[in-house]
């Protein structure tokens, strides 16, 4: 299942700090490129505040949110689709993961080394971007050798296949990333296959000086121009105020935010914008031992979703038992969701829905 996000940029735009704040993995930051080399992972908690409700309902012994990975992946400069710097490092790890949060420098300090000289967050992502597309570009071009020769030889599959490659190198070589060309259902096999950089979905991040934190700046005001053309998110947060937030107690932490003027920290917006971006839904399973948030993909069968708990649930799957979280809130109990005739008993092929609690009928 597609759940981790890379955290990609250039080099000292502030990814570790970040990454920091959001898994308190204690990656090393310093003022030099590459202070990252191998890609640091961490395993972060959902915010939801469903599940808080969920656990002043039902007291559990215990409370497990949804979680999702996070990867701070080493900076990257121009040259790296050809090898220069750690890219060939950068870019393997970046096919590995699912999706991309760009964390793009939008404070100038000049204490803190900028890889280009000045801070230039238009120039920052067309670099960045320009690098993923020369190594799709690479990989389209060793595909077509392939199936140009299985074409030229009348073999209808690979026909298809080069068209859709030659349609994809055409895109790219205008600067467009493969994710913004529009692709048929019966190309999406291939698609996953090429496993292309630009094809991942991508979330922009502004890191931007405490000072700016509620307005923005010119650099941010840039960046989210930027990401609105693609058609994605850009999020406004600043690393040292997260980082801070970070190394403080809860109760602190949120006296802080309230000084600040922030109803919730940058790293609660960033971490659920990365889930919704890949696609993701939480249901819930609820009792007295434990109250637990699962992770899914929108769309998925009950029998799968029953699969995620223990094989043994799926393998002897009899029904679903749900209600929906919004149905506990209005009425109060899940007794009284039953007698009102909202308790639905569904079968294998049900799509479960974000905010299902399930119950989850099964004999082995």
């Amino acid at each position: 299942m597609a759940t981790n996000c890379g955290i990609i940029g250039l080099p000292n735009v502030g990814k570790s700090t970040i990454f920091n704040a959001l898994t308190q993995a204690g990656a090393e930051t310093a003022n030099y490129p590459f202070c990252t080399v191998d890609p640091n992972t961490g395993i972060v908690a959902v915010p939801d505040p469903r599940m808080d409700f969920l656990t002043q309902h039902y007291r559990p012994k215990k409370t497990t949110p949804s979680h999702m990975a996070f990867v701070d992946i080493a900076g990257l400069v121009a040259g790296a689709s050809k090898g220069e710097g750690l890219g060939n490092q950068f870019l393997g790890h970046i096919r590995e993961v699912d999706a991309l949060v760009h964390i793009v420098r939008c404070f100038d300090d000049p204490e803190i080394i900028h890889v280009n000289g000045k801070v230039d967050p238009k120039n920052d992502v067309e670099l960045i971007t320009t690098e993923l597309i020369l190594k799709d570009l690479d990989t389209i071009e060793k595909r077509l050798l392939k199936s140009g020769k299985k074409a030229r030889s009348g073999d209808k599959d690979a026909k298809r296949e080069e068209a859709l490659l030659i349609r994809l190198k055409d895109s790219l070589t205008a600067g467009a990333s493969a994710r913004s060309l529009a692709i048929a259902e019966e190309d999406r096999a291939l698609m996953n296959e090429l496993s292309l950089l630009t094809q991942k979905p991508i979330l922009y991040v502004g890191n931007v000086p405490e000072s700016d934190i509620e307005k923005g700046n010119p650099f941010s005001e840039t960046l989210t121009a930027l990401a609105q053309a693609e058609g994605t998110e850009c999020l406004i947060i600043s690393g040292k105020i997260e980082s801070e937030i970070a190394a403080l107690p809860p109760e602190e932490g949120a006296l802080f935010l309230e000084e600040l003027g922030l109803r919730e920290t940058g790293l609660a917006r960033l971490i659920r914008a990365s889930y919704q971006m890949l696609g993701l839904i939480t249901f819930f399973t609820v009792g007295e031992d434990e109250v637990k948030g699962w992770t899914l993909h929108k769309d998925t069968p009950a029998v799968e979703a029953a699969g995620k708990i223990h094989s043994d649930i799926a393998r002897g799957f009899i029904r679903a038992e749900i209600f929906r979280y919004r149905d506990l809130v209005e009425h109060g109990s899940a007794q009284a969701i039953k007698e009102k005739g909202l308790l639905k008993l569904e079968g294998k092929e049900y799509r479960v829905q974000d905010g299902d609690c399930v119950y989850f009928r099964f004999n082995v």
